[in-house]
């Protein structure tokens, strides 16, 4: 690693980025995002680290979510709000189910850039630019907004910058207090078949906080009753702009992104010889890597070797990202591989991405029972070979949209266009993500005994 630098990634060969037509455009766009403050800080993706550490070791759970691909149009404090506050309703239904701590990592504060299985798109006989993301064009389908514009990069760091003020706001300042959780239903949510066992939940650990208020301990001289930790992250796709975001810790040294406390590599854009790697290894975050289907036994191995070579605990959350119908078939080899080596990672769930389908409507959409399954699958797995299902990793919002069908939601394909927001790719409503929380927690209940065998085996 002593010839590593933020920018060497540039000698690599590189996959999924943007034509920039206007390269000076785009080096003073760099420039002045290197002059920037920090997002956020060392301290806190080293914080994150040893939560994810935890999680490697059995002793934590793994909760990532947030939209597919976060939008400027969308840009609200409600929207922020929302999505905050289901993803609170996720992590104490897990944390309640699971009996042990939830690391909260939401994907947001930097989920711009997406990326795409062609160069362009045609419709109606006209050729343009793919849509990558608001981070470097525009949703609309015209030549003007598919040019990628470098500006889109400051605006994306201002609308991160916004959002995580936000999101620290809530965490510390009374919002995520323990007190309040009945106050962080949805309403619509409220029809839901599992706002009852919600419910439940909330009046068990409100009889539990009278427990303690009766010992002496409150919101007041209790800070873990009254505020959360919530870490951010998103995919790394845009090299110029993690670099430029790249600063070097004045306590350790070492190098941090400093866009997101947690970033991840695609399944895209893991070629151990390539720029995305190259980046990643030098940095000293926390880092997520997506292993689809494609993924080989030498590839993984390759990845380890370069990204953690000294094998520490919480530096890499492998994510599956399979579909339904492959887990059984591709997950195994990937554990058998990890096991061998005698690498510590921690094992990930996105049971999104793999069960993605086209409705008759035209509608690109992710049935339930397919996410379920996904999920159904990764615990199986993991009990049979004795090793731990650390987290899931959903893509959902606090809105009540209509992306994927079924759950007790009931959204159907004839429904799909009621509420189809999304920029990208099928979200889960507030709704679905409840439902899958309650699920997950379910999975992780059931498990326990294989769990502790499998943890004070290592």
């Amino acid at each position: 690693m002593t010839t590593w630098t933020p920018g060497s990634w540039r000698q690599k060969p590189i996959s999924q980025v943007p034509n920039y037509p206007d390269q000076n455009a785009l080096r003073d766009a760099e420039r002045q995002l290197s002059t920037f403050p920090p997002l956020v800080f060392a301290g806190e993706a080293r914080e994150l680290k040893a939560r994810l550490a935890e999680v490697a070791h059995g002793r934590a759970f793994l909760l990532q979510g947030g939209d597919c691909a976060e939008s400027f149009a969308e840009h609200g404090a409600d929207h922020i709000r929302d999505f905050f506050r289901v993803f609170l309703q996720m992590a104490v239904v897990l944390t309640h189910g699971a009996s042990k701590p939830v690391v909260k990592v939401g994907r947001v504060a930097g989920q711009f850039a997406k990326p795409r299985s062609s160069d362009t798109e045609t419709i109606n006989g006209v050729e343009l630019p793919s849509y990558r993301g608001d981070i470097i064009n525009a949703i609309e389908f015209d030549e003007s907004a598919r040019r990628p514009d470098p500006d889109r990069m400051l605006h994306a760091y201002r609308q991160s910058a916004a959002t995580l003020n936000l999101l620290r706001a809530f965490a510390s300042g009374g919002y995520a207090d323990l007190t309040r959780i009945h106050e962080w239903t949805v309403g619509f949510m409220k029809g839901s078949n599992w706002f009852p066992r919600y419910e439940e939940v909330a009046r068990k650990i409100d009889d539990a906080i009278d427990f303690m208020r009766a010992l002496g301990l409150t919101a007041e001289n209790t800070p873990a009753l009254r505020q959360t930790s919530l870490f951010t992250s998103h995919e790394a796709l845009l090299l110029g702009y993690e670099e430029a975001l790249t600063r070097r810790d004045s306590i350790s040294n070492d190098w941090y992104a400093t866009s997101g406390h947690m970033i991840w590599i695609g399944d895209r854009t893991r070629d151990p010889d390539g720029a995305h790697v190259e980046y990643f290894a030098g940095i000293r975050n926390p880092i997520g890597i997506k292993c689809g289907p494609s993924m080989t036994s030498d590839d993984l191995l390759r990845l380890l070797d370069r990204l953690n070579p000294q094998d520490e605990a919480g530096r890499i959350t492998l994510i599956g990202r399979f579909g339904a119908d492959k887990v059984q078939q591709h997950l195994p080899r990937l554990i058998e591989t990890v096991q061998h080596a005698g690498r510590t990672v921690v094992w990930c769930c996105d049971p999104m991405h793999g069960n993605t389908i086209k409705a008759a409507s035209g509608f690109k959409t992710r049935p339930f029972e397919r996410i379920l399954g996904e999920v159904k699958a990764f615990f199986d797995v993991h009990r049979e070979m004795g090793t731990y299902a650390g987290g899931v990793h959903v893509e959902m919002t606090g809105d009540d949209v209509t992306e994927c069908v079924g759950g007790v939601s009931a959204v159907t394909e004839a429904t799909l266009s009621d509420r189809y927001n999304t920029y990208c790719d099928p979200r889960l409503n507030a709704s679905q993500a409840l439902e899958l929380a309650f699920l997950v927690a379910e999975e992780v209940q059931q498990r326990q005994p294989e769990v502790r065998q499998a943890v004070a085996g290592e």
